[in-house]
């Protein structure tokens, strides 16, 4: 699929954009991984408005990097990298990379990514698992699984980190 899209650098007015597009990609996402009860909450776009406006304002997020991709005006695409919250091998740390599923092989994901980790730096991230779409997309982006697992809102989560640029 070939369409237009522009990624940049996230800024604060995006934060009501970033948290429509996390929550309906959640939606996209998660349904039958994740409860319905948290993904039905009608308090999670607000939550995910304030999560953004605290990632775009609050100086304890200042070595983040957010980016955003858009198509024809609208958010489509959010990512936001930082610092290895593990101390890991790896410092940097892809903490969420969400796209609408319409513009999945697109060329958005990998915008995204390339825009908040450099493909050359070593960098780690957690995943839906099961997700083979995502991990396959982030397996021809150089990460492996490593073995690590976590189970975060009843989501088991699979450890993936890339150590050089694989491509």
């Amino acid at each position: 699929m070939t369409i237009n899209f522009e990624v940049r650098r996230a800024e604060p007015a995006d934060a009501p954009s970033m948290a429509r597009v996390h929550v309906d990609t959640w939606r996209e996402t998660y349904r039958g991984l994740m409860s319905d009860a948290v993904l039905d909450d009608p308090a999670l776009l607000d939550w995910r408005e304030r999560f953004w406006n605290a990632a775009l304002t609050d100086p304890r997020y200042e070595q983040n990097t957010v980016a955003v991709a858009s198509h024809e005006g609208t958010l489509i695409g959010i990512a936001m990298s930082g610092p290895s919250l593990e101390g890991a091998d790896e410092p940097q740390q892809l903490y969420l990379l969400y796209a609408y599923a319409a513009f999945h092989s697109s060329g958005v994901g990998t915008a995204l990514l390339n825009a908040v980790i450099d493909p050359t730096t070593p960098a780690a991230l957690w995943v839906a698992d099961p997700n083979p779409r995502a991990q396959a997309f982030y397996r021809k982006n150089g990460f492996v699984a490593d073995g690590a697992v976590k189970i975060e809102n009843d989501v088991r989560d699979i450890r993936m980190v890339r150590t050089v640029n694989a491509r």
